[in-house]
């Protein structure tokens, strides 16, 4: 697993959301961008994770961030996550995980024993032309929002 670094140009990709419309990165060139890869919606690590960045919403739209959640999950899946949870930010899904692949987050995992291949939970802030400024790789899923947005607000003290 070789994962996309500061610098790198992100892979540009088109998926279905929730809704199954064609989302694709290049919609969004011009704004900061959050890619974060998630394992599975609806698990608890996963909706801690999502419901920290839907309170950070207002937030991130001032920071013109914009949030692309991306898992193996099927857009109907997906579209119950939002609803459930009510998510204000866009789900992916990514079930062939070509786009995991793409950033490196795609490998093996180890949970209670067994080794299978999965997604790892790291996220990547793009910049507005599309190269990634930060790779969050590290931290816990109730303060991933919260990184993200003190990591944004340092860069536009700058």
């Amino acid at each position: 697993m070789k994962t996309l670094n500061i610098g790198d140009l992100a892979p540009q990709f088109s998926l279905l959301d929730q809704n199954e419309n064609l989302v694709s990165l290049a919609q969004f060139h011009g704004k900061k961008v959050l890619v974060y890869f998630y394992p599975k919606a609806l698990t608890p690590g996963c909706t801690t994770q999502a419901c920290g960045l839907r309170d950070s919403r207002a937030e991130l739209d001032e920071l013109n961030v914009v949030v692309l959640g991306i898992s193996p999950d099927l857009p109907k899946k997906l579209a119950q996550f939002v609803e459930k949870k009510e998510l204000n930010f866009t789900l992916l899904s990514d079930p062939d995980h070509q786009v995991a692949e793409a950033f490196g987050v795609w490998g093996e995992k180890k949970f209670m024993g067994k080794t299978y291949d999965g997604i790892h939970r790291i996220s990547f802030l793009i910049d507005e032309n599309g190269r990634i400024l930060q790779v969050f790789d590290k931290f816990k899923t109730s303060e991933h929002h919260q990184m993200v947005v003190d990591f944004v607000r340092g860069q536009n003290g700058k």
